[in-house]
């Protein structure tokens, strides 16, 4: 699945080519021996090609949409009526190559809403009685016994009625660290069973449960994030009447109709309707060149105007998994040796701290011999004999329930809400394996680019409990920080900044973080380790893992709307000059249509700049 910009598609395409070919062929029958027919083709093709681009402006007037279309209707009716179809189809030709244009920058429309839906579980294993029976997860009801074994997501909001496992909740809050399920905790639909099966009681209907709230709050999200109005039509305000005004005091000055049509032709906001698209286009694959995905034209422009920043904090701020923080060793055994012994009964666990153990063994260049007799109790622990000796790595209550004479020394050390390791050793309590998600290495460097593009208001939401968003928020140098939120609770944040006058840009990389993302004013996924649902419901992709890049997301994006001001800025004013130049019946349509071209050209050729470093 791409994410880039889609290619130009058939029915964005085909107008301008159409009038191309019209043009081209009119001209050479009236170039050779068939003049009249010519003449015919060029001037119904004009209607033909023409007639479109007139409805769809007044369709948009009576809708009270005031754009830059009008002054090219105008001209388009007034070749019609003078019978000036060269000049006509020119228009016609430039009016619908920038639509073309639009489309192309658009890109491909998002589709996260489909994605969350594809991604939802599907089945659900109902208990009656003695037997397993699968169902389809729409049709558990309240009450209902389930059995969720390992490797299957919990298929609605349960609670735990018997077996002991981790559950990975990643998706749902953005918490790294797999969370304890055992009798009475509670379970969000979408959340991933890891070790051992577990029952668990309905407590809602699939469709009323957690995730189905995620797509509905992705669904609101995209439909209420108002479309900015084009850069053209903005412009138009000022330069449409200027240019009807041009035209009445030539008619008036001089009665010749043909004055008008000359007037209008020159004035044909092409720059308008060029400059912007071809500036964002080139932003775009500028931003590509770069490891960045923007998907439309509109999101490049949001991304110059935001002026408050809204970070998740895992896999954002922090690598995203949980890593060995500290070891504490208890006498008489070193620190190097608890680590070592740990990560040697551990590589026979499956366990997703099995693996940060052995990684920071391997970091600290500890070596150790495989291990024998490993036993496994499903989300408790781990235990073997390695080099003769008896290794047990697990929860506080596996290890002092194994080994009870390791309980009065366990119990002495902080219960503090840390994750932690037990680690016993020929039955003695031998020490602690902490575990953290670490801040990121670019997080430093991120937060000053931010301040330094004067994005100084940094707000970190994150579904973690208020102690580690504090603490990492204190590493990080945030301030405003809003922890313990869930997905519903990330989208009202980002509205309450929006109200308060902020232009919000959201950075995420997990599900949960999606109906935030579709909701701010840009939405930013870092999807270096997976993407999906983050991916499409997000305006910017960054590609690389590198959280910096956001910040020149930012940079390309205020380059690029500041270059299409300017070449719209040099089309109108060479457009202005030229209008005078026809109302004072120095220029006839015909010639003025060419010159149009040469400032199209112009403003294309500044506009192209966009695209280079």
């Amino acid at each position: 699945m791409s994410l880039g910009a889609r290619a130009l598609p058939l029915r964005a395409a085909l107008p301008p080519f159409a009038t191309l070919l019209i043009l081209a062929g009119g001209l050479a029958l009236r170039a050779g021996p068939d003049v009249v027919w010519g003449e015919r083709v060029l001037f119904w093709g004009l209607v033909l090609a023409g007639a479109p681009v007139v409805l769809r402006t007044l369709a948009g007037l009576l809708r009270g949409r005031f754009a830059a279309d009008l002054v090219a209707s105008l001209a388009i009716v007034a070749a019609i009526a003078l019978r000036q179809p060269v000049a006509g189809l020119v228009v016609v030709l430039m009016q619908t190559g920038g639509e073309a244009l639009e489309h192309y920058a658009a890109g491909r429309a998002s589709r996260a809403v489909e994605q969350l839906e594809a991604a939802a579980p599907r089945r659900a294993n109902r208990l009656a009685g003695s037997r397993v029976e699968e169902v389809a997860a729409d049709q558990v009801a309240v009450g209902d016994r389930l059995l969720v074994r390992p490797g299957e997501m919990v298929p609605c909001d349960s609670e735990v009625v018997e077996g002991r496992s981790h559950v990975d909740e990643s998706r749902l809050t953005g918490e790294p660290l797999p969370v304890t399920a055992q009798p009475g905790s509670r379970l969000l639909s979408g959340s991933l069973n890891l070790d051992g099966p577990l029952t668990v009681r309905a407590l809602a209907p699939a469709r009323e449960s957690q995730y189905a709230r995620i797509v509905e709050l992705v669904r609101q999200a995209q439909a209420s994030k108002s479309p900015l109005q084009r850069m053209a039509d903005r412009a138009a305000v000022y330069f449409t009447p200027l240019t009807l005004a041009v035209c009445l005091l030539a008619y008036l000055a001089s009665g010749e109709p043909i004055r008008v049509l000359a007037v209008l032709v020159v004035a044909t906001p092409c720059p308008l309707i060029l400059a912007a698209p071809v500036a964002f286009v080139g932003g775009i694959n500028h931003a590509a060149l770069h490891g960045l995905i923007v998907r439309h034209g509109e999101a490049m422009e949001r991304l110059a105007q935001v002026t408050a920043v809204a970070l998740d904090k895992t896999g954002t701020l922090t690598v995203g998994r949980p890593e060995v923080a500290a070891v504490l060793a208890l006498s008489p055994f070193p620190e190097d040796e608890v680590l070592r012994l740990a990560a040697a009964v551990e590589e026979g666990s499956g366990h997703l701290l099995a693996r940060s153990v052995i990684r920071a063994a391997a970091h600290r260049g500890l070596a150790w011999s495989g291990a024998s007799e490993v036993r496994e109790a499903p989300g408790q622990g781990v235990c073997g004999r390695v080099e003769g000796r008896e290794v047990a790595v697990g929860s506080r209550a596996y290890i002092t329930a194994r080994y009870p004479a390791a309980a009065a020394r366990f119990s002495a050390l902080p219960h503090d809400g840390e994750l932690r390791a037990w680690v016993a050793i020929d039955g003695q309590a031998a020490g602690t394996i902490t575990f953290a998600d670490q801040l990121r290495p670019e997080t430093a460097t991120l937060l000053q680019r931010l301040k330094a593009l004067g994005l100084e208001r940094v707000v970190l939401l994150t579904g973690d409990d208020e102690v580690t968003a504090h603490a990492v928020a204190r590493q990080a140098g945030i301030q405003d920080v809003l922890a313990s939120l869930l997905p519903a609770d990330k989208v009202a944040a980002v509205e309450a900044l929006e109200r308060s006058g902020e232009r919000v840009l959201m950075v995420g990389d997990g599900t949960n973080d999606a109906p935030a993302l579709s909701r701010a004013t840009v939405g930013v996924a870092l999807v270096a380790h997976g993407g999906g649902v983050t991916a499409e419901a997000a305006d910017v992709v960054v590609l690389a893992d590198d959280p910096v890049q956001v910040a020149e997301a930012v940079v390309i994006g205020r380059r690029t709307r500041r270059i299409a001001w300017q070449s719209i800025g040099v089309g109108l004013g060479l457009s202005g000059a030229a209008m005078v130049v026809a109302a004072l019946g120095h220029i006839p349509p015909t010639v003025g249509a060419v010159l149009q071209e040469a400032i199209d050209v112009a403003v294309i050729v500044n506009a192209l700049r966009a695209s280079a470093d």
